[in-house]
């Protein structure tokens, strides 16, 4: 039984939320409080963490930032604000996903089985991604450009991952948002994309002003080019 630790301290959401997740199979741990989560967390091993943004003794993000120092456990948030800069920051530090109060039960049981889909090793196409001199090690949540790990936010890997899959292909932001979320609905509007973008081309590029491995199709999306001449780099350190 896939096992999920729910950080959150309204009690009668709490209630539902244990009711409808052990319906569907999962077995479910709760926490009220950050230094309750730590110590479930430093005790335990969970599948997935549902966590609530504002908390009595602190921040859902502190919660997270901890959990990336030693995991790479899928995360979605549960927060009552849908502030672009309160989603922009849960996603960078590390998020899988967000989802805004209040929310379907189905939609949040859809959220966590496509976050538990994407990040299961069984169901990557390849160990490895290669390409412009940069390789991701898929079973292994890494990123290397000419030997040199690369430090990505978990929506920067994610959106690296897509494009490396999809050579010389035109993606539109509305099949980006639907492959990474696996939903139809556009929850990050264009000006967060761009910003995503422009974050990673900042890590992966040779020239960031003059992107050429990912470039903008004016109109129409976004494009991985293969770049002759670019040559790897050793794989590892």
């Amino acid at each position: 039984m896939r096992k999920i630790l729910l950080v959150e301290d309204d009690l009668s959401l709490i209630e539902g939320l244990k009711f409808s997740l052990s319906k569907h199979g999962f077995d479910v741990t709760v926490s009220r409080t950050v230094k309750e989560a730590r110590a479930c967390i430093d005790q335990n091993e969970y599948n997935l963490i549902l966590l609530d943004l504002m908390l009595p003794d602190g921040s859902g993000f502190d919660v997270c930032k901890m959990v990336r120092q030693v995991s790479d456990i899928p995360i979605i948030f549960l927060t009552a604000s849908d502030e672009e800069v309160n989603i922009v920051m849960g996603l960078d530090i590390g998020g899988d996903d967000y989802i805004t109060k209040p929310f379907k039960l189905n939609e949040l049981i859809s959220r966590i089985n496509a976050v538990l889909r994407r990040c299961d090793p069984a169901n990557q196409q390849a160990a490895e991604l290669k390409a412009n001199g940069i390789a991701v090690k898929l079973l292994e949540g890494r990123v290397i450009k000419n030997g040199i790990d690369l430090e990505l936010t978990s929506a920067e890997y994610r959106l690296l991952c897509l494009f490396m899959q999809n050579p010389k292909v035109i993606l539109s932001k509305e099949q980006i948002m639907q492959k990474l979320w696996d939903c139809r609905e556009s929850f990050v509007d264009d000006n967060t994309l761009a910003v995503y973008i422009s974050r990673l081309r900042e890590k992966i590029e040779d020239d960031p002003r003059h992107p050429s491995f990912l470039t903008t199709v004016r109109g129409m999306g976004y494009k991985w080019n293969i770049v002759r001449g670019v040559c790897h780099g050793p794989s590892d350190k």
